[in-house]
C-alpha cells in the first residue's frame, strides 16, 4: 500500500527554499521491487511507480509542489499543483511549483510519456494534499487545545468557530511537520461538488506570467559561467562513422577553440550519440561556422543504400505475404474470406515522421570535482541521469539532471543522446561547461523517427454489406530496433495500439505482423503506432461503408456493435497501456457516444457545397475514446483546406478542462499536417528534408480555421482518468482523408496527400 511519510527538509529542499512542512508520497521499500500488480493495494491505476512527490509549506504560507513530470506545454505543472491545492484547500495565488531533478530512487518513474502523468498521479497527489491539510488541522487543534473535528481548513486559513481563533497555514506549518502522517485509510478526500480548482476552465497555466515575460528557462536558454558552445557534424547515415577529417580551416574560424571526434556507439545504439566531429567555440555562431569549414569523409556503414520509396515496395510485398507472425486469431478469417459475398482489399502507407519540436534538442553540461551537472529539456530525466553516468563512468548519485521547460517534445526528448554529447564534450574540455545546440537541420537529419508503415486490410462482406471476416497485416520497423539487433517485428506495446485490441464486432478477425528491418533510428512519436493503425482501420471502414452503399456514421456504429466493455486480454496477448484491463476496458459504449456527439455537433448528413465533404473517424488509445469529424474543401487545382474540425474526447473525470481542450486543438493541427504535408524521405541513407521549407507543418493559412472540442463523459467520479496528450491525434488524419473522398470521390491511401489530388 502506498503511504505518506515525513522527510528531512535538508534532504529535499536544497535549492527550493526553507519549508516548515514537507510531505512525500512513496512506496514502502520492500514493495518497490515487486512485479506489476493490480487491485486496491497496487500503486495508482496499476502502475508500479514510486512517486516521491513533495508538498512543502513555508512559514510565510507559500505552498510549493515539486513536480516530477516534464512540462512541454501540456500543463502538467499546473494540473498537478491544482490537484494538491484543491485537497489542501490552499489559496491558488499562494501556490508555486518546483521541478524535480532526475532522481528515480526518490521520485520514481519520471518519464513524461504515455499520457499517464495525471492518470497515475492525480489520486496520490490528492492524498498528499489531504494529508497535509489534516496535519495542519491537527497542529492547530493541539495549539488551541480544542478537538480537531472543530478545526476547519479553508483557503489557506485554519479556524475554530467556537473560539474565533484563526491562523494561516504558514503559522502552523512547523508544528504540523512534527506530527504523525495520517494513515491512508483515515484520509477523507473531497467529493466533486466541493472542488475549488479541479474541473475549472479558468485556472490558466501556472507558468504563464514567467513565459509571457521571458522569465522562464528552456533547455536552449541554459547558461553557466565560462561556458563554451558546440555543434556537431554527425554521420549522415545511421550507423556511419568518421573515416577521416581535416579541422584546419575550422580552427581558423574566430571563436573556435577545439575540434573533437566523438566515437560512434555500437549497434543497436539505443539512446547513445551518433558520433561525429564536434566544433567547440566561444559562441554558437562560431561553432556553426567552424562546422561548415570542416572537411569530413564518412564511412557510411550498412544503411547507405536506404531509399524510403524502394523500401515502401519491400513493405508492400511483406504485407501481401502470409508468413508473418499471427498476433490475433479470432474465429477463422482465412476460411471466411473466400466464402464472403464480396471481398474488399486496400493498402495504406504512412511515411517516416519527425517530432520536430519548435525548440530543437539542447543541453548544457559541466563536470566539477568528479561530478557532472546538466541542464536540459528532457522528457526522461532519470534515464538521462543513468546514461550520462554510464558514459562518464560515474555513480548516478554524482550526476545531477536539472530539467528545464521543454519547447515541445512529442517523444523526441525522451531520448537523451544530445545530453550525453554535452557531457562528453565537457569532459574533453577539462570540465568546463559546454552547451550543445542542435540546429533544425540536425534535428530533422538525426531524429528518432516515427516508423514508416504499410497496413494491408482485407474484409469479407455478407449480402447486406456487413463484414464477416477481417484480415489486417501490419509491416513496419519497430522501436525495438534501437534496443536489440534485428528484432524485425513490432513489440507487444506497438501491436496493442489499436490493432490487437481493435473493438469491432466482427466474428472472424485475424492480424499478422510480417518482418521489416529498420534502416534508421525509430523512436516514440506522439501516439506512436496508433497513427498507422487508426489511419488504416478508420479509412477502411469508410471504404466498406461506401462499398455497402451505407452512410459512414451508421455503418461505423453498426460495426462497433452494441455498448459493451471488452477486456482486451480476451482478444489475445494484448498490452493495455500498462493498465489493469478490468479497470480500463475498451468501452464501446463510450466510443459510440463520442461518435454520436461529434457527428451531431458537426451536422453530419447535411448537404455540402461542391468539392466539400465531411469525414469521420474514431479511435481508442491511451485508455481514452476520441472521435473526429473534419470538413474539407478541395480546390479545382487539388489544394486542400480543412476549415472546420470537431473533436470529442471521453477521458473520464477531468482535472484541467482547459488543458484538455488545448491538447485536442494541438492534435488537430498536428494531424492535419500528417494528412496533408508532413513526411521524411530517405535516399542513399540520408534524410532528404532540411528545414520547415521541406518538412512541412501547418501554418496559419492551412491550419483549421475552427476547432470545436467536445468533452464527453466525466460525470462518474469513480471512473479512472484516461490519457489526454496523445489520444486526440490518431483519428484526425483518417477523418480528413475520409472527408476528401466525400468531397472528390478520390480515395487517398498514401500519406501525405501532397499533390495527389492534382494529378
Amino acid at each position: 500500500m502506498a503511504m505518506l511519510e515525513n522527510v528531512s527538509r535538508r534532504a529535499v529542499l536544497l535549492g527550493m527554499g526553507a519549508g516548515a512542512l514537507v510531505l512525500s508520497l512513496g512506496l514502502p521499500a520492500a514493495a518497490q521491487d515487486e512485479p506489476l500488480k493490480f487491485g486496491a493495494d497496487a500503486m495508482p491505476h496499476g502502475w508500479q511507480d514510486d512517486p516521491r512527490l513533495f508538498v512543502a509549506i513555508d512559514p510565510d504560507g507559500t505552498v510549493t509542489v515539486t513536480v516530477h513530470r516534464s512540462e512541454m506545454g501540456q500543463g502538467v505543472r499546473t494540473s498537478i499543483a491544482m490537484v494538491v491545492a484543491d485537497e489542501l484547500d490552499a489559496d491558488w495565488n499562494r501556490v508555486r511549483v518546483a521541478q524535480a531533478p532526475g532522481d528515480e530512487p526518490t521520485y520514481g518513474n519520471q518519464d513524461t510519456d504515455g499520457s499517464r502523468s495525471l492518470r497515475h498521479f492525480a489520486d496520490p497527489m490528492r492524498r498528499a494534499g489531504a494529508a497535509a491539510r489534516q496535519m495542519l488541522r491537527e497542529a492547530a487543534a493541539a495549539e488551541w487545545g480544542v478537538p480537531v473535528e472543530e478545526v476547519t481548513a479553508e483557503n489557506h486559513v485554519l479556524a475554530h468557530a467556537a473560539s474565533g481563533r484563526q491562523a494561516g497555514y504558514g503559522d502552523m506549518a512547523t508544528r504540523a511537520a512534527e506530527g504523525q502522517i495520517p494513515a491512508r485509510e483515515s484520509l477523507t478526500l473531497k467529493s466533486p461538488d466541493k472542488f475549488r480548482y479541479i474541473g475549472r476552465e479558468d485556472i490558466g497555466l501556472i507558468d504563464n506570467p514567467a513565459i509571457t515575460t521571458g522569465g522562464t528557462v528552456y533547455g536552449i536558454d541554459a547558461k553557466a559561467d565560462g561556458m563554451l558552445f558546440a555543434v556537431i557534424a554527425r554521420p549522415p547515415v545511421y550507423g556511419g562513422r568518421v573515416a577521416s577529417h581535416d579541422a584546419t580551416a575550422a580552427l581558423e574560424v574566430p571563436g573556435v577553440e577545439r575540434v573533437v571526434v566523438i566515437d560512434p556507439p555500437p549497434q543497436p545504439s539505443e539512446f547513445q550519440p551518433l558520433g561525429g566531429v564536434a566544433v567547440i567555440a566561444t559562441n554558437t555562431w562560431a561553432a556553426i561556422r567552424g562546422r561548415e569549414a570542416l572537411t569530413v569523409e564518412w564511412e557510411n556503414g550498412p544503411h547507405a543504400s536506404y531509399d524510403s520509396e524502394a523500401f515502401r515496395g519491400e513493405l508492400e510485398q511483406a504485407a501481401r505475404s502470409s508468413d508473418g507472425a499471427v498476433i490475433r486469431n479470432q474465429g477463422d478469417a482465412l476460411a471466411a474470406l473466400p466464402k464472403a459475398a464480396r471481398r474488399v482489399e486496400a493498402e495504406y502507407y504512412i511515411p517516416h515522421l519527425a517530432q520536430a519540436p519548435m525548440e530543437p534538442p539542447s543541453a548544457l553540461a559541466a563536470i566539477r570535482d568528479g561530478k557532472c551537472e546538466v541542464w536540459a529539456c528532457v522528457q526522461a530525466p532519470q534515464v538521462t541521469r543513468a546514461r550520462v553516468a554510464e558514459k562518464l563512468g560515474l555513480d548516478p548519485k554524482d550526476v545531477t539532471v536539472n530539467v528545464t521547460l521543454l519547447g515541445g517534445g512529442f517523444g523526441r526528448k525522451s531520448k537523451p543522446d544530445f545530453v550525453i554529447e554535452a557531457a562528453l564534450l565537457s569532459r574533453e574540455m577539462d570540465g568546463r561547461p559546454v552547451k550543445v545546440t542542435w540546429t533544425r537541420e540536425d534535428d530533422l537529419h538525426h531524429s528518432f523517427y516515427h516508423t514508416v508503415s504499410v497496413e494491408r486490410l482485407e474484409a469479407g462482406l455478407d449480402g447486406s454489406g456487413r463484414p464477416v471476416a477481417w484480415l489486417h497485416r501490419t509491416a513496419a520497423p519497430t522501436i525495438g530496433s534501437i534496443f536489440a539487433p534485428d528484432p524485425m517485428q513490432k513489440l507487444p506495446f506497438e501491436l496493442g495500439m489499436g490493432l490487437t485490441n481493435m473493438p469491432l464486432d466482427i466474428t472472424n478477425v485475424r492480424a499478422e505482423n510480417p518482418k521489416a528491418q529498420a534502416h534508421t533510428r525509430i523512436g516514440w512519436y506522439r501516439s506512436v503506432s496508433n497513427i498507422p493503425h487508426a489511419f488504416a482501420i478508420q479509412s477502411f471502414i469508410a471504404e466498406l461503408a461506401h462499398e455497402a452503399g451505407r452512410d459512414h456514421r451508421d455503418y461505423l456504429l453498426e460495426v462497433i456493435g452494441p455498448a459493451r466493455k471488452i477486456d482486451p486480454t480476451e482478444l489475445g496477448d494484448v498490452w493495455n497501456y500498462g493498465e489493469d484491463p478490468a479497470r480500463y476496458p475498451v468501452d464501446t459504449g463510450r466510443l459510440r457516444r463520442v461518435i454520436e456527439t461529434v457527428t451531431e455537433a458537426a451536422g453530419w448528413g447535411r448537404e455540402m457545397p461542391a468539392r466539400s465533404g465531411l469525414g469521420l473517424a474514431a479511435h481508442y488509445s491511451f485508455v481514452s475514446h476520441v472521435a473526429v469529424v473534419a470538413e474539407v474543401q478541395v480546390g479545382e487545382g487539388g489544394e486542400v483546406r480543412v476549415p472546420v474540425v470537431h473533436i470529442a474526447i471521453d477521458c473520464g473525470p477531468r482535472v484541467n478542462p482547459d488543458r484538455i481542450r488545448s491538447q485536442m486543438e494541438g492534435a488537430v493541427v498536428m494531424g492535419t499536417g500528417q494528412a496533408l504535408m508532413s513526411q521524411i524521405t530517405f535516399a542513399e541513407g540520408r534524410a532528404q528534408q532540411d528545414n520547415f521549407d521541406a518538412y512541412l507543418v501547418p501554418r496559419m493559412d492551412n491550419a483549421p480555421r475552427e476547432i470545436h472540442v467536445h468533452l464527453v463523459g466525466g460525470d462518474d467520479p469513480g471512473q479512472p482518468l484516461g490519457g489526454v496528450g496523445e489520444p486526440g491525434l490518431p483519428p484526425v488524419t483518417p477523418a480528413i482523408i475520409n472527408a476528401i473522398f466525400a468531397a472528390t470521390g478520390q480515395r487517398i491511401r498514401h500519406l501525405p496527400v501532397g499533390d495527389q489530388l492534382r494529378s
